[in-house]
């Protein structure tokens, strides 16, 4: 990863996504920061070193078919790997796609959108991980698809139990960044 791409990420990071205040978070926990990654990935500098970043860390570990994840929060960031892929001479052999919360209730019915297939090797990721909840859902409709989630990665870990939880379930968390690298 480089060194600088990674530093001017964590740099706007810290400037456009932490604020500090206490929090509910969606599993109910308090917390003394708010990290609001949205306001990285909906801006065309955040949006291409985060794309990169994670297709380097992609690229660097075992090799997967798909890269996806839950429906709204990572599909900018499945969007922004794929933008970097198609930017690779030659361009990684991967595809993407996402889940939805439920299946849709009118046209195929389908949970999971995109261009998953079952047997696909699938990394799924997330823009920010605390207990892992969502992408532990993401991961379940993957499984129940018929594909096989190798790899989950993540631009910053908040540290509160997602690591642990998906260890529980034969999967490593990598993140990009933890807490403590963006100071918190």
């Amino acid at each position: 990863m480089s060194a600088s791409a990674r530093d001017e990420l964590r740099a706007l990071i810290v400037e456009l996504c932490v604020e500090r205040r206490e929090i509910t978070l969606s599993s109910g926990k308090k917390s003394d920061f708010y990290l609001d990654l949205r306001r990285l990935l909906m801006r065309p500098r955040g949006l291409r070193l985060a794309g990169e970043l994670v297709l380097e860390r992609l690229l660097a570990g075992p090799s997967v078919d798909a890269v996806g994840g839950m429906a709204v929060g990572a599909v900018p960031l499945v969007a922004a790997v794929l933008a970097a892929a198609a930017h690779r001479e030659p361009a990684p052999p991967l595809v993407g796609f996402f889940v939805r919360k439920e299946a849709k209730k009118h046209g195929l019915g389908n949970r999971l959108e995109g261009a998953f297939a079952p047997g696909q090797s699938v990394a799924l990721v997330e823009d920010t991980t605390t207990t892992g909840g969502s992408t532990l859902d993401a991961l379940d409709a993957v499984l129940e698809a018929g594909g096989k989630v190798t790899r989950v990665l993540c631009l910053v870990d908040r540290g509160e139990g997602a690591a642990e939880a998906f260890a529980a379930r034969g999967v490593t968390l990598e993140p990009l960044f933890t807490r403590r690298d963006l100071g918190v």
